[in-house]
């Protein structure tokens, strides 16, 4: 049976620290929630690629779905990531992969994944992505990393997953990556390899703050929603509270990562970022109510303190990076 990692099991699997559940936000976004399982799976601390958070900004109509940059996984790791062409079976290619111990990241329809019991499973179409570890075609099984943890299917699940040309699916290819493990040596100075990446993403951050930015669209986004159903809240909520909430959270274990090393000046900015993480989850609960309510009014000036966050956050980065460069000269 071809498998990447062995000796994984959906009953004694234990997720990593970050999706803790005593975290504001135990799971993110499908695509880093499934990188943040895989790192840890492959033996490497995810935390310290989470450099990348700093450069988040607003879309306009949300924010934006942060992932780990694949430069960024290369270079700490030694990992590569690359496009899998799909122009035969899907199973067949998947089959291939993980007999090179290589992880196959499939696009698939959540409507098919048992871990999604209760949420979409079997009553909601949905996109996602999963991380195939394990597969046996004979008996239709499927072991595989999704959001926050590690899941098998099997039967017709498998079928629709894997055999869509057999069980009615949709005709068109799913996008594919794989992952390459060892395809390079990883890191060896993690720390200052980390410490690198933050000053890169640190540079490219937005020029404005994207909390004011959501401020000033919000009052257009609340009279948009009064018009939607209730459950319009589930988008909404996550394409702009969990993206925002959940980016911070992941920048504060992050400098967390680099205080515990040695980096010095970081207490600040780490409450910062968990200051937006925590006003954001405290919103998310509000924003649920105003909905039923049709209702949004004190909803702004909780983003304008998590906008007070994020000014006092990279305020306090910069004057210390301003102070490395000061000692350096």
């Amino acid at each position: 049976m071809p498998v990447v990692f062995p000796g994984l099991e959906p009953q004694t699997y234990r997720r990593h620290a970050l999706h803790d559940h005593a975290r504001h936000w135990p799971e993110t976004n499908c695509y880093v929630d499934l990188w943040i399982e895989l790192l840890s799976a492959s033996g490497h601390d995810p935390t310290a690629v989470m450099g990348f958070t700093l450069a988040q900004d607003f879309e306009g109509d949300q924010f934006t779905f942060f992932k780990m940059p694949a430069a960024d996984l290369a270079r700490l790791y030694g990992v590569e990531v690359l496009e899998l062409s799909i122009f035969d079976r899907l199973e067949s290619h998947v089959v291939e992969q993980v007999s090179r111990g290589r992880l196959p990241l499939v696009e698939v329809d959540a409507y098919f994944l048992p871990d999604t019991r209760g949420v979409t499973y079997r009553t909601e179409h949905s996109k996602t992505t999963i991380g195939v570890n394990r597969i046996d075609p004979a008996a239709r099984v499927l072991g595989y990393f999704h959001n926050a943890g590690y899941f098998a299917l099997e039967g017709e699940d498998y079928d629709a997953v894997l055999r869509p040309e057999t069980s009615g699916g949709l005709p068109l290819f799913p996008y594919v990556e794989f992952v390459k493990f060892g395809a390079a040596a990883p890191s060896r100075d993690l720390l200052g390899d980390a410490r690198a990446l933050f000053e890169h993403h640190l540079a490219r951050r937005p020029t404005g703050n994207p909390l004011k930015a959501w401020r000033a669209a919000f009052d257009a986004h609340a009279a948009d929603l009064a018009t939607r159903p209730p459950c319009y809240f589930h988008a909404y909520a996550f394409n702009t509270l969990r993206q925002v909430g959940a980016n911070f959270e992941l920048l504060a274990s992050h400098l967390a990562w680099l205080a515990e090393r040695g980096e010095a000046g970081l207490a600040g900015p780490r409450a910062a970022a968990a200051g937006i993480a925590e006003t954001a989850k405290a919103m998310q609960f509000k924003l649920a109510r105003a909905m039923a309510r049709k209702s949004f009014d004190g909803l702004g000036p909780l983003i304008d303190t998590m906008a007070r966050s994020h000014d006092e956050l990279f305020g306090l980065i910069g004057e210390r990076s301003a102070g490395e460069r000061s000692a350096a000269a």
